[in-house]
């Protein structure tokens, strides 16, 4: 039997047009030998060819773009890594910023290391000027873009590379385009994946900026100041918050003991505490502790019911699911988008578990291990899970103490300081369930609590408008460059 003339040529375009459709549907692309030559450092690994990648590839190819290295003066780091070695670090001095500090658009100046000024001269490569992006190269904050926008100088660490521009462009229309999609596709296509993800210098100098009129760069950068003056103010209203707290119990010029010895009986130190480590007893602890036991306070475990969270194992980590909260993920100010998600399989497993540890309104997340002591009250119910690191509050009477208000205590140097007590001596810090318990909380006068609880009220708000700032000026820019 003969095929009809046509037929044979049509049965083929039709499986062919099916197979086209299929791919469609899945995480498939097909590339030429030839093409893959094309990309930087000759990439044949699938993370290169994802569809979203290569849509942006050809998104921007057809638009006028100049790269990084174009555009700018230079592009550097901190320099050779075994320097490290030779940083004085300490609790006051120059600011040392790392990964974790910059955020998209913006830097987060609640800084925990400092550098004396031999370590600062020294690293003068590290340096960041105004004025200069900022592009986070390693770990798990790959791919975050800010501008530095202060007047003085401070150090980075050697995971942020340090973009100079020529004069005439505007940093911050290039901060803002790089931490849109078409910013992220680029970066994350070119990041390597193996052992802890990196992107360095040479492929920094390859992003594809597009052209951005001199009007249009003003107007980004009138929007990502404006954000940051929203966010100066918010942190004012916090700051005031946290004055009137210690104020009221009596600690805002305390100046605890420096004296390194305390003499304690056995009774009074083993048999009442379970510990014998020397640090626990220093004067300086014992001092605040019985500041605020002189006028009305409680222990944290009367205060609120004390829930834990699990800790699910990296094996089901994945990119996008299920937010799954971490330590790093947040501190007093807010939560940022989580880097790590549960698996849709382990979701499905444990459904009705992980429901029921869903963060709800006014439920204050306690951080137990590794940076010890950090409290946030959420503001609205989430669906989302934090790691087995962070114990979920719940105030028992809020006629009695103010969610926010607990908070701001938590987050002061009244429960640091017990924290530090009860935590330090290990590696790894922990503090156990018990010992959090058993934490002295001042409880104020239930008007001074409110005033705290508006004001910080007001500074979330301003906080909240702040973000969005930074949302309309990332979305400007994407329809700038999608005209």
């Amino acid at each position: 039997m003969t095929t009809p003339p046509g037929e044979g040529i049509e049965e083929e375009a039709f499986n062919e047009q099916r197979y086209k459709r299929l791919l469609e549907r899945l995480e498939v692309s097909i590339q030429k030998l030839s093409e893959c030559k094309n990309i930087i450092d000759f990439r044949i690994d699938a993370n290169t060819y994802r569809k979203d990648y290569l849509r942006t590839e050809l998104f921007l190819n057809n638009r006028s773009c100049k790269t990084i290295d174009e555009l700018s003066i230079s592009v550097q780091n901190f320099g050779a890594y075994s320097l490290c070695n030779f940083i004085n670090f300490s609790d006051k001095g120059i600011p040392f910023l790392m990964t974790e500090n910059i955020r998209h658009n913006y830097i987060d100046w609640n800084i925990q290391k400092y550098v004396d000024d031999i370590s600062h001269k020294m690293l003068y490569k590290s340096h960041c000027h105004k004025g200069q992006v900022l592009v986070t190269m390693a770990g798990e904050y790959l791919g975050r873009v800010a501008v530095y926008d202060k007047d003085f100088v401070c150090s980075s660490n050697q995971a942020i590379a340090k973009i100079t521009l020529k004069e005439e462009i505007n940093p911050y229309t290039i901060a803002t385009f790089l931490n849109t999609i078409y910013g992220q596709n680029q970066i994350n296509r070119l990041k390597t994946l193996t052992g802890q993800p990196n992107i360095n210098m040479s492929l920094i100098k390859n992003l594809k900026i597009p052209d951005f009129s001199k009007e249009f760069s003003d107007t980004i950068e009138k929007i990502v100041n404006k954000s940051e003056e929203t966010k100066e103010q918010s942190q004012i209203l916090y700051r005031q918050a946290e004055e009137l707290l210690l104020e009221t119990i009596g600690l805002k010029d305390f100046k605890p003991s420096e004296k390194g010895t305390n003499i304690k009986s056995f009774k009074e130190s083993f048999l009442a505490t379970g510990r014998l480590d020397a640090e626990y007893y220093q004067p300086k602890y014992e001092e605040i502790i019985n500041k605020i036991k002189s006028q009305p306070h409680d222990v944290l475990g009367n205060l609120v019911i004390i829930k834990k969270s699990i800790e699910s194992g990296s094996d089901v980590y994945v990119d996008e699911g299920l937010p799954f909260i971490r330590v790093s993920d947040y501190n007093k100010f807010g939560i940022s988008t989580p880097e790590k998600c549960l698996s849709e399989k382990f979701c499905k497993e444990n459904t009705a578990l992980l429901q029921s540890l869903y963060p709800t309104k006014d439920t204050i997340l306690f951080s137990k291990d590794g940076s010890v002591g950090s409290a946030f009250m959420v503001r609205e119910n989430m669906q989302a899970v934090t790691s087995g690191a962070i114990l979920h509050l719940t105030v028992k009477d809020k006629s009695k103490i103010l969610p926010d208000y607990l908070t701001l205590a938590l987050n002061s140097e009244v429960v640091k300081q017990q924290a530090e007590r009860d935590a330090g001596g290990s590696i790894i810090l922990h503090w156990r369930v018990g010992e959090i318990e058993k934490v002295v909380v001042p409880v104020v006068d239930s008007k001074i609590q409110q005033q705290i609880a508006e004001l910080i009220e007001k500074s979330f708000y301003l906080r909240r408008e702040s973000g969005k700032l930074l949302e309309e000026a990332k979305e400007m820019v994407e329809r700038e460059i999608e005209k």
